[in-house]
């Protein structure tokens, strides 16, 4: 076992080498092609390398600088865990195939239809004024969701291109209906009803971002720049009004993980959103 002790040792070098081959095993797969996925506008293979070249550079240490040898293998050790935690696998933003991602969409078709349950009966429990606004606002969210189910069934079945782009209409489509609602639960006058909604209506998108995420991942560049272009309420638009940490709860109870994994799981898959134009 003296390769473990080598790496602990000298953490600096073996990180500087670890990176240089996945930089160099990056480039390869690109050039043959191999993407293992989409991230953002981007691809897996891509992120990947570019995670490792800019943590090789903050290795690099300036001569002009005097740094004690102790900070220097705490920090290179600190970067060590840092890059195992960067390539750690998040269930639904990695590069999976079209099977497992449809099976894994479909696993969170019950916490959707949980989610739209609780808000039908969240509009008994609002002041009077507020429940019409509160109806109103999330009127399409059985018809959307449960077209949603059926087409995750249907690709499961038949992961095909036909599949994926009914899928892909049905995610956006839902998509946007929360996000309408989301804006329209702003208008609720009284605290208590506004927090009653808001919490249901979160729900039901916590699941929907986790689910566009993943048919983001399945989706070629070009069928992702079509999905944003029909999405005219943005992210950025609703994003204040989102419970992070119910979100991140919501996912490592589904996933069976950490609260801080799946902190970062939503905020990456979030990202990967944003920056594809939702």
């Amino acid at each position: 076992m003296n390769f473990i002790s080598n790496i602990w040792n000298h953490p600096k070098t073996s990180a500087a080498g670890l990176m240089i081959a996945i930089i160099s095993i990056s480039g390869v797969l690109s050039q043959q092609g191999i993407t293992l996925g989409s991230a953002g506008t981007g691809t897996v293979v891509a992120l990947v390398g570019s995670l490792a070249t800019a943590l090789l550079g903050l290795l690099a240490k300036d001569p002009g600088q005097s740094q004690s040898s102790s900070s220097v293998a705490s920090s290179a050790k600190l970067g060590v865990w840092a890059l195992i935690a960067l390539l750690l696998p998040l269930p639904f933003v990695s590069g999976c195939s079209g099977k497992s991602v449809a099976q894994d969409i479909v696993n969170w078709t019950p916490a959707l239809q949980s989610a739209v349950a609780t808000v039908d009966s969240t509009a008994a429990m609002l002041a009077p004024a507020d429940a019409p606004i509160f109806a109103a606002a999330t009127v399409g969210f059985d018809a959307a969701s449960n077209l949603l189910v059926t087409q995750a069934k249907a690709y499961l079945a038949n992961p095909s291109a036909g599949a994926l782009a009914k899928l892909q209409a049905a995610v956006v489509a839902l998509q946007q209906n929360v996000s309408a609602a989301t804006l329209s639960g702003l208008k609720i006058v009284d605290q208590k009803s506004q927090t009653l909604a808001m919490n249901a209506i979160d729900a039901v998108g916590t699941i929907i971002n986790a689910i566009l995420a993943l048919v983001i991942s399945v989706s070629s560049q070009a069928q992702v720049s079509l999905m944003a272009g029909q999405s005219s309420i943005k992210l950025a638009q609703v994003r204040a009004y989102r419970n992070e940490g119910k979100a991140a709860e919501m996912v490592a109870g589904h996933y069976g993980e950490t609260i801080g994994a799946a902190r970062v799981q939503v905020a990456r898959a979030e990202h990967g959103e944003a920056q594809a134009g939702f």
